[in-house]
């Protein structure tokens, strides 16, 4: 693996993960490396375990990402939960706060 690229090394990481059964899936930024194709193929494997299993942990950045593979998001800064709720409604709430400068 080491002479993978990072975007080739996080989409091995991310299907070795997801070719095997979770009761509980955590995926952190795993999406911010990948190409639109690799993004589109991932999410769409997100909302098939999110049925099969039940629980997928996304961490992203990426507002588009998280309102088309999420029913529900939570916000936390700084280990504190700020919103919990439909993703549309917390991706525009921290999307407002970004605009004024209220979040780092």
């Amino acid at each position: 693996m080491r002479t993978y690229s990072q975007g080739m090394s996080a989409r091995l990481r991310f299907s070795i993960a997801a070719s095997k059964k979770h009761d509980i899936l955590i995926i952190d930024e795993a999406l911010a490396v990948g190409d639109r194709q690799f993004r589109m193929k991932a999410e769409e494997k997100i909302r098939q375990m999110r049925q099969e299993a039940g629980t997928v942990f996304l961490v992203s950045h990426n507002m588009k990402s998280i309102e088309d593979t999420c029913n529900r998001v939570i916000w936390l800064e700084k280990g504190e939960l700020l919103m919990d709720g439909e993703p549309k409604a917390v991706c525009d709430a921290f999307i407002a706060a970004m605009d004024k400068g209220d979040t780092e």
